[in-house]
């Protein structure tokens, strides 16, 4: 069964009464070649393995993930399209489906229950409204992943991949820096899906890192530090950082920045990583 096929798509649609859902940002890929690419793009070298998809629609990235991993489980919203999986998904007895939203589910429990002693790897191609909320919950769920491959809106993947000082750079580019090393594969145009996006979408790889980057002394305010460089673009980092750290005067807040090796003129997005984590640390002693 070509799970591709525009024509085997319609087909289920009708033999199942499934209706394309706006809510659920719903678009099926119609070209055979990208979830091959991004199948292969998501697995590494590592064995026994095991896949995470989130969104599987009517199974065509599923099948392909099927052939490669030791065992796939995909979260699919949608209770209507759960005897379309079953159908589509039949000869692949190493799959399983769960009718669940993964913001509501235990990631780290499922894997530690499920996955012992596998490599994981998180695939999806995600609504475009929810992508941030989705990829910032698989970083913070303390779940055992080795790489997340995410197909997103092409905007969103600029930021993502943004270098300091960049027109794109915004306070989620350093935030995901933090917890892994962000690349982009490879553009998928409007023309391959079904029905059609009204924008470009993008497959980006975030491989989690073994050991982060930086060690703030506290992630609590490295995420503040963050959010308060960025509150205010286009002023200067001690204007935006009192959006943040409000207790402390403009006079204290200078000092903090100079202390940091940072220009008193300096602004927010200008400031890669390490600079605002030694930022962060500077503020934590200053209020601790």
């Amino acid at each position: 069964m070509n799970l591709t096929s525009p024509s085997v798509i319609a087909g289920l649609c009708d033999e199942f009464g499934f209706k394309f859902k706006k809510k659920f940002g719903q678009n099926f890929l119609i070209n055979p070649e990208i979830p091959k690419k991004i199948a292969t793009s998501s697995v590494g070298d590592s064995r026994p393995c095991a896949c995470i998809e989130i969104g599987p629609g009517a199974g065509s990235l599923t099948v392909e993930l099927a052939s490669l991993y030791d065992k796939v489980t995909a979260f699919e919203i949608d209770e209507q399209l759960i005897p379309v999986l079953e159908k589509t998904l039949a000869e692949h007895s190493n799959v399983t489906v769960i009718n669940s939203d993964i913001l509501e589910v235990d990631l780290k429990k499922y894997i530690e229950e499920n996955f012992d002693g596998y490599s994981v790897t998180v695939c999806a191609n995600l609504p475009y409204y929810i992508t941030t909320p989705i990829v910032m919950q698989l970083f913070e769920s303390g779940a055992r992943l080795d790489r997340i491959v995410v197909m997103m809106q092409k905007e969103v993947a600029q930021r993502l991949v943004a270098k300091a000082g960049s027109t794109d750079y915004g306070a989620i580019t350093p935030t995901v820096q933090y917890y892994a090393k962000t690349t982009r594969l490879f553009d998928v145009a409007p023309g391959n899906f079904m029905p059609r996006p009204d924008v470009t979408s993008t497959v980006v790889c975030f491989d989690i890192h073994k050991e982060k980057p930086v060690t703030p002394i506290s992630e609590e305010y490295l995420s503040r530090t963050i959010k308060g460089a960025f509150a205010l673009r286009r002023k200067t980092l001690q204007n935006s950082l009192a959006t943040e750290f409000g207790g402390l005067s403009k006079s204290e807040l200078a000092e903090c920045i100079e202390e940091a090796g940072i220009s008193p003129s300096a602004r927010g997005e200008t400031l890669d990583l390490k600079q605002l984590s030694r930022l962060s640390d500077v503020l934590y002693n200053k209020i601790h």
